[in-house]
């Protein structure tokens, strides 16, 4: 099956980032036969349009990058790129795209026309953003754009989807105290890092939980290093976490606060406390009229709750109208993980999926 042969292909030759040449090439290949106009935006990405004569467009999209991941999985398709590995799904969610347009090459009409967009970096620096400025969805007259995931624990071939908050808003938060080292039987002598460090933990956690229940975010940090001996006042603590959120107000206004108690911590202990957050992806939020139009369209599973997540699709809703989904992969290992792989059947349910959508979308 074709479908399956793309993917395993695809599997076999995973890049990382916007550096994708023969993942590019497969995918031109395998494009340019087919009744389509086939292009490169920008470096390392793809599209192909499909004209029905229609006075616009919906887009349909696939993120084309792997990750730096030693593939563990003892199967004839494995990586033959040795630390890099498709441990995300991008390999399927480019295969549905080249299913979808063979299907879309043989049909003589449609509602609208409809671009294919192969995109790269989105594990990394968010090409969508990019690929977003280079004005190729208000070329090509585009209304709005769909996209999917792979998804591990909802059942094999279920697509689901939810209103509003569906993947959340990103931000790595890396925090240093920079104290005075002295002898613990001199500790007045010190300014002592690690308790300073300490406290500014317990208070930024207090800030997240103070927040009613009902606000989707996320506050949580994974590594707390301080001090060399026993016997010594730490001059040093670096911590690293993550801070996600859905509404922009919620998100600035944890950063703000975040700031603020490393402001107080200064004050208390004598210290300095030099706070870095990126700036990460937006939320993924599905527009109500979009989801209740495409609800009209297609049948999907509604999500009861959103995931903490992230996504670069998030930056085509801030260019257009955009809907995101999940496909089930069932009990699979995590995205991510070494060993990740998933049943090749449920591919053909995203390709129907998105066909019948460019059938129906009105």
């Amino acid at each position: 099956m074709q479908l399956t042969d793309d993917r395993r292909a695809l599997h076999r030759i995973p890049e990382l980032d916007r550096n994708l040449p023969q993942t590019m090439e497969y995918l031109r290949s395998a494009l340019e036969n087919l009744n389509c106009k086939v292009f490169s935006p920008m470096d390392s990405s793809l599209c192909a349009f499909f004209d029905f004569g229609k006075k616009d467009a919906i887009a349909f999209r696939a993120d084309a990058d792997a990750l730096p991941i030693q593939e563990k999985n003892k199967v004839p398709y494995a990586s033959t790129h040795p630390g890099v590995m498709h441990a995300c799904g991008h390999d399927g969610h480019m295969a549905i795209l080249l299913e979808l347009a063979r299907r879309l090459s043989e049909k003589k009409d449609l509602p609208h026309n409809v671009l294919l967009v192969f995109q790269p970096a989105e594990e990394t620096t968010g090409g969508a953003k990019d690929l977003c400025a280079t004005g190729v969805f208000r070329s090509h007259k585009v209304l709005a754009i769909f996209g999917l995931h792979l998804w591990p624990q909802l059942p094999e071939g279920v697509i689901a989807s939810r209103k509003n908050e569906m993947m959340a808003r990103s931000c790595e938060v890396r925090v240093d105290v920079y104290g005075k080292s002295a002898h613990i039987a001199k500790a007045q002598e010190g300014v002592d890092a690690l308790a300073a460090g300490v406290d500014f933990y317990q208070r930024v956690m207090k800030l997240e939980g103070a927040l009613p229940k009902n606000i989707f975010r996320l506050l949580k940090f994974g590594k707390f290093q301080s001090g060399t001996v026993c016997n010594a006042l730490s001059d040093h603590t670096h911590m690293e976490g993550s801070l996600r959120a859905f509404q922009d107000e919620v998100f600035y206004s944890i950063r703000a606060g975040i700031v603020s108690i490393a402001k107080d911590i200064e004050r208390a202990y004598g210290c300095t406390v030099n706070v870095y957050m990126t700036e990460g992806y937006p939320a993924v939020m599905n527009p109500p009229d979009l989801y209740n139009q495409v609800k009209k369209s297609v049948g999907f599973f509604d999500l009861d709750k959103p995931t903490m997540t992230a996504e670069d699709f998030s930056w085509y809703q801030k260019t257009l109208p955009g809907m995101f989904f999940f496909l089930g992969v069932g009990d699979t290992a995590a995205l991510h993980s070494d060993n990740f792989n998933f049943n090749e059947e449920i591919l053909e349910k995203g390709v129907r999926f998105f066909e019948e959508l460019a059938e129906t979308f009105l």
